[in-house]
């Protein structure tokens, strides 16, 4: 939200929550019903295609979400080395709305334009050719004044400053403006297409191309890291002035005053608005790629190895839906999520498919907490999968293969969730130490380690002897905890034989004297009891 909000800040179907679409249903509802109803002859393709064009729209702005955010978890050519912030996955999460507001607009401009303006032919070249040049020309210009306009406080601080809270940008980042700014986008953008239409040369292409090609450029601008090859400058060098780069529009998040443009730099050239770092920053982010990333060795402290659960929560992980990032997995969706139920052959299908038999685990997301990086790698293997005894190998040597990775990159810890740590897969991690003697330098751990630091870190610092119950053996907080303890010199006691035989076997024998067995509580009055459950 913008610091001093100004009128047409929100959008009209703001009250309808996740069910704004409704207001599609009726307009795509109509194109099918008279698509149908005509004659072959007779039909109007370009009214038929506005709604199926509407989810192309929505899966081209996917599949730049899910590139762009794995790219920069990866930290592969970033251009601002700076995590996504959680408020910002909240307040982009409606990236649609812009989508709905155009297809709104067609539907209605379709009804109001006579027949012999709507029943467009699929091709004209002049068409085409008359759309770029218009670009170009009022198009680019236009923007440029306006977008400079923006930035004066009074507009600022009521509309624009939403758009840029985002400083580490995404490519839905493009689209999140308040209501007033995107009605006058949609004027501008509508530019070329009224001209075509008022000289009769549009055609089906043409506006969908251009339609296609400003999502492109506005996505491809956003992303936060950097992937326009230097050479294709060096061959055409007057594509310096007709093209922007992501690292060129970055700047302008960053330092607010500068690269106004929208795709085409020249603007900013001629007006002197141009960010004199525009090319180092590009060269700087291009170079952060390849061996230089893989020799950084301070470049990740802490990496988290997770898996998939079920097949439809790869929607939940960053690299996945937008709207669905940020919300905890169910395992049962409301109405409101109708989409995953339609998207469950794919789901249960494709996904599975390709997780069965891709090789390697991947970067899903990127954090830093103060100083300390982290990173969360994912094993592509579903719960299913897991409880599979005759899969277990193959998940052991994935797993093993991502330890040995994060040691080679100088990772500090590596933390194994959720059943990645399991007795029975590979004795809590043990067996990965086992295969590997004295050769890793990272420290291998999973959940129950930070819980047993949390018990350990609540004791009285004055604490000599402490008396263990509960489940013990059975409980590898319970292990790590004991182990721990008589690692600091404290006295643990346990009242069970069985519990401190097996106990004794799971701490280094230079600290297994301070492990004592107990017969009686009695004894233990004046002592610190630790109950595992």
């Amino acid at each position: 939200m913008a610091s001093k909000p100004g009128i047409l800040t929100e959008w009209p179907w703001k009250p309808l929550g996740s069910y704004k679409h409704v207001v599609l249903a009726p307009w795509a509802m109509h194109s099918i019903y008279c698509f149908i109803g005509s004659r072959k002859s007779e039909r109007d393709y370009a009214y038929f295609l506005i709604f199926p064009f509407l989810l192309l729209r929505m899966l081209h702005d996917q599949i730049w979400i899910s590139l762009s955010r794995y790219r920069t978890a990866k930290r592969n050519n970033r251009i601002v080395d700076k995590a996504i912030e959680f408020d910002q996955v909240d307040r982009e999460r409606n990236w649609d709305d812009q989508i709905v507001f155009n297809g709104l607009i067609f539907y209605i401009v379709r009804m109001l334009i006579p027949p012999s303006y709507s029943n467009l032919r699929f091709w004209r070249s002049d068409g085409v050719i008359l759309t770029i040049l218009v670009h170009m020309g009022p198009v680019e210009f236009l923007y440029y004044w306006f977008h400079r306009a923006l930035h004066h406080h009074y507009l600022y601080s009521r509309y624009h400053s939403h758009h840029h809270s985002s400083i580490v940008t995404e490519p839905i980042t493009s689209v999140i403006h308040p209501f007033a700014e995107h009605i006058v986008y949609f004027l501008l953008f509508a530019i070329p297409l009224v001209t075509t239409m008022v000289l009769k040369n549009a055609s089906i292409a043409s506006f969908a191309g251009y339609i296609i090609y400003v999502d492109f450029m506005n996505n491809m601008g956003h992303c936060n890291f950097e992937f326009i090859p230097m050479w294709l400058f060096t061959v055409f060098p007057p594509l310096k002035f007709l093209m922007y780069t992501p690292s060129y529009h970055s700047l302008h998040h960053t330092q607010f005053r500068t690269n106004y443009s929208l795709f085409m730099p020249i603007y900013d050239y001629i007006y002197g608005t141009i960010d004199r770092s525009s090319d180092s920053v590009y060269e700087k982010s291009l170079k952060r790629s390849g061996e230089e990333e893989e020799e950084s060795a301070d470049d990740v402290d802490v990496v988290h190895l997770t898996h998939l659960t079920t097949p439809e929560s790869i929607y939940h992980l960053r690299i996945g839906f937008a709207s669905l990032a940020s919300k905890p997995h169910r395992y049962t969706y409301t109405l409101s999520q109708w989409y995953l139920q339609l998207l469950w052959p794919f789901t249960a299908s494709c996904s599975v498919l390709v997780s069965w038999i891709y090789g390697r685990t991947f970067v899903s997301e990127s954090n830093t907490l103060d100083k300390l990086k982290l990173q969360t790698w994912v094993v592509p293997r579903y719960i299913v999968q897991y409880n599979l005894p005759w899969r277990r190998e193959a998940i052991n040597s994935l797993i093993e293969e991502a330890i040995l990775e994060a040691d080679a990159k100088g990772v500090k810890v590596i933390s194994l969730g959720l059943l990645n740590q399991g007795e029975e897969l590979n004795r809590n991690g043990e067996i990965y130490l086992e295969r590997q003697p004295n050769k890793l330098k990272i420290k291998v751990v999973d959940g129950s380690s930070l819980a047993a630091a949390v018990v350990v870190n609540s004791l009285p610092k004055t604490t000599a002897h402490v008396l263990l119950r509960g489940t013990v053996t059975a409980n590898k907080v319970a292990n790590a905890v004991a182990s721990s303890l008589c690692q600091m010199g404290i006295k643990v006691a346990t009242i069970c034989k069985d519990d401190y035989e097996k106990l004794k076997l799971r701490i280094p024998v230079e600290a297994q004297h301070n492990l004592v067995l107990s017969t009686s509580y009695a004894a233990h009055k004046t002592v610190t009891m630790v109950t595992i459950l």
